[in-house]
């Protein structure tokens, strides 16, 4: 029997090896024919996607959970399988056993890297560097690729406002034109740039939560979104359609209603949206068990949300069974057409054969491959120096940092010595072990010439079930056994008998990232009374900032001399956190989302609308005003901002014409010179406002930025093309428009500090 299966196969992909499989006639032709040739069951079946068993033994595959459903032909693809030769038996067993040898798609939560791993996504867009997060996206292409993986769950390009929401950790921050770019920097690396057939080291890329998931209610995860279509289309859409024009292969419906329906059965957002407006052929997957947990939406029992699902646009059942357990009888009852089962099959198989999975399917288990470039010294040497890319600097009294080295110096914290925290959430692929601690970093950047102290100084928070929450999935740190006061006490002398005090301290890995929703998003609060502590010590105090998602951070602010916000680095964090301390990198990130001073400031974003009261100048308090009583009405550090160890200095804008007709472009210049004694470099952002339009406008949006290399005393002329389409947005009706009229053109260092000039759009 199995010759015969053999045989089979063969001659179904003698008709596909050596095609071109960007030839759409050639593969239509294929998959005609092999669809014609399956039952409605295998039909389903490739709909199936499963989680791989966590007990899956290399050579013992045919023994797993999956192996009989997999030869039965109900299962289209496996996800979070780790292991080249684990994926390779099981990929056998789809291939050789069962009847018409349709390969699987194996995919992965490669959400910031393979092994090698990059910075949480948030952190990557901190760097403003479309380049290094596109050369981050190669790089886990290249390792997973050659690992078994063929598909990735990333980019997330949900903008948030919230960041009492943990998965902002995954985002790209509150802005549209950030977030597209990024987005479309990271498709390209996955992916490459051709998106009708891949290379061997390329994998499918899957943009999510399609769509609104980071404006969930209240800032709790899988919560429901009620917003305009205008707000959807004009501040949430662009980084999802981005990922869309940059040919992504793959969507992921997100978990949250839209207009009262789930996105995972919306037929207006899967089909109208994302395949009639904006022309996207490619294969649309449920999340997490999304389709089953609408019958906690109240919207049908299984069969009813399945069927729902399908006819909505959704092609791949993730985890609920649904599908492959309900189609059939709603076929029979009329709930579902064949021909509803067979477009949802053909997208799938288009995706595996643009794969290449149909001429190889082993083409992604190159052990030989693995070995090589798997965590090699070369991919973690761009993981080190991205990190430091990421990090931002968020205040430098008298210039304490960079570090001198020589001396001592005092590493206090709990975050200070966990090496599985470093990665950050979502680095399912990593192995935790591998990362230094922050103090073990510290010590090999500074030389054996300065001498590297260590004092743990608390847990991660007085609430011991809480600390349990926040380290999961492999996280741990272990907790102390002593007492605070015992604990603090030793803290105390180690840093009393230091020159300087880094203080490790913040957010765990898990305290952000999936369901993990906050409602006090400051440094938990053993570590905010060790912090008090050792800044009374009178010592110099510099804080390393640990965060998934904006902190609050008012009472730091004012008090601790310098901080420096890590994120969460990936792998070579600590080496890229000494390489920043000590001064062998200049600090150059900048914030892709706001900070608030406290958490009922939130939502707070620089590209909000005027109301008909608006503040104006004032910064505090003014009666029959839109603002706060008893704060100040600005964030604590505003979209864009972000410090360096030198300072730039911006000339005024000098524009080309102040005229701009609907066929032209004109130029926006400014000047920036390195004023300080450092060389540098410096995120160049580019804001417009549109004065008057149709519907109201926000006060800046964000269409350009450059990140420009300056040595000490060095100016550089910087400018920004103005054309008509940049000016284009969504009105009332949904058309994509520009509308005449005047416009201000600005340039700064971050979204408060920009220079400005006036345009009219003729």
């Amino acid at each position: 029997m199995r010759q015969i299966l053999s045989c089979l196969l063969v001659i179904m992909l003698a008709g596909c090896r050596g095609v071109d499989r960007r030839d759409d006639a050639a593969m239509t032709r294929f998959i005609d024919d092999l669809m014609g040739r399956m039952t409605l069951e295998e039909k389903i079946g490739q709909l199936n996607l499963l989680a791989a068993p966590g007990d899956i033994v290399t050579g013992e595959a045919q023994q797993s959970d999956v192996a009989g459903p997999i030869m039965r032909g109900e299962v289209g693809g496996l996800f979070n399988l780790k292991g080249v030769d684990k994926v390779r038996e099981i990929q056998r067993l789809a291939v050789e056993e069962s009847r018409l040898g349709i390969p699987l798609i194996f995919g992965m939560d490669v959400i910031h890297g393979y092994e090698t791993t990059f910075p949480i996504p948030l952190a990557l867009t901190a760097t403003w560097d479309t380049s290094a997060v596109r050369e981050a996206a190669r790089i886990a292409a290249r390792e997973s690729t050659a690992s078994g993986i063929c598909w990735t769950f990333s980019p997330m390009a949900d903008i948030s406002r919230d960041p009492r929401w943990g998965r902002i950790a995954e985002g790209v921050g509150e802005d549209p034109y950030l977030g597209a770019e990024m987005v479309r920097a990271m498709v390209y690396g996955y992916q490459g740039t051709d998106p009708t057939s891949y290379a061997p080291d390329e994998m499918m890329a899957c943009v999510k939560h399609f769509a609104l998931y980071g404006a969930s209610e209240g800032g709790r995860d899988y919560n429901t979104v009620d917003m305009s279509r205008q707000r959807m289309y004009n501040e949430y859409f662009p980084t999802y359609k981005a990922a869309v024009d940059a040919g992504v292969g793959s969507v992921m419906a997100s978990f949250n209603e839209i207009d009262g329906v789930p996105a995972t059965a919306n037929q207006w957002l899967l089909s109208d949206v994302l395949r009639d407006q904006w022309g996207f052929e490619g294969m649309v997957v449920s999340d997490y068990t999304a389709i089953l947990e609408m019958v906690a939406h109240g919207i049908g029992d299984l069969a009813e949300v399945s069927a729902r699902a399908l006819q909505a646009g959704n092609d791949m059942d993730m985890m609920s069974y649904g599908y492959v357990g309900t189609l059939t009888e709603s076929l029979a009852s009329g709930r579902v057409s064949e021909a509803d089962i067979d477009r949802a099959c053909r997208r799938v198989l288009e995706a595996k054969y643009r794969l290449g999975l149909f001429e190889d399917p082993y083409r992604y288990c190159d052990a030989e491959r693995a070995a090589r470039e798997v965590f090699s010294t070369e991919h973690r040497a761009v993981a080190r120096r991205i990190a430091a890319e990421s990090f931002v600097l968020l205040k430098n009294s008298e210039n304490l940092l960079p570090l001198q080295r020589g001396g001592t110096i005092a590493v206090i914290g709990p975050l200070a010595s966990s090496r599985e925290n470093m990665p950050g959430t979502w680095s399912v692929s990593t192995d935790l072990k591998a990362p230094s601690t922050l103090v073990e970093g510290m010590q090999e950047v500074a030389g054996e010439g300065t001498r590297i102290v260590y004092a743990r100084g608390s847990n991660v928070c007085y609430d011991e079930a809480l600390e349990r929450a926040a380290t999961t999935f492999g996280r741990e740190i272990p907790r102390d056994g002593r007492s605070d006061r015992a604990m603090l006490d030793e803290a105390l002398r180690v840093a009393r008998g230091a020159d300087v005090v880094v203080a490790a301290l913040g957010e765990p890995s898990e305290m952000s990232g999936e369901s993990s929703s906050r409602t006090d998003i400051g440094i938990p609060d053993a570590q905010r009374e060790l912090l008090e502590a050792l800044v009374a010590t009178g010592k110099p105090v510099v804080l390393v900032l640990f965060a998934g998602r904006p902190m609050t951070l008012e009472w730091e602010d004012a008090h601790v001399p310098a901080i420096l916000n890590v994120w969460f680095g990936g792998t070579e964090a600590a080496e890229a956190i000494a390489d920043v301390l000590f001064g062998d990198v200049v600090p150059s990130g900048k914030l892709p989302s706001s900070f608030p001073r406290n958490v009922g400031q939130i939502p707070v974003f620089y590209n909000h609308k005027n109301t008909g009261r608006p503040l104006g100048d004032a910064q505090w308090f003014a009666k029959f005003r839109s603002n706060y009583l008893d704060v100040p009405n600005t964030p604590l550090y505003p979209f864009g901002y972000g410090l360096s160890y030198t300072t730039f200095e911006y000339g005024d804008i000098e524009l080309s014409s102040d005229r701009l007709s609907q066929e032209g472009s004109i130029e926006a210049t400014v000047r920036v010179t390195n004023t300080g004694s450092r060389d540098g470099v410096e995120v160049v952002q580019f804001y417009v406002r549109d004065l008057v339009g149709s519907t109201t406008r926000p006060v800046q949006e964000l269409k350009g930025f450059r990140r420009v290399s300056l040595r000490a005393g060095e100016s550089a002329d910087v400018s920004f093309t103005i054309t008509p389409d940049m000016l284009q947005f969504y009105n009332y009706d949904l058309e994509y428009v520009y509308e005449p009229g005047e416009f201000d053109a600005m340039i700064g260092g971050s979204s408060d500090r920009v220079h400005t000039a006036r345009f009219v759009l003729e």
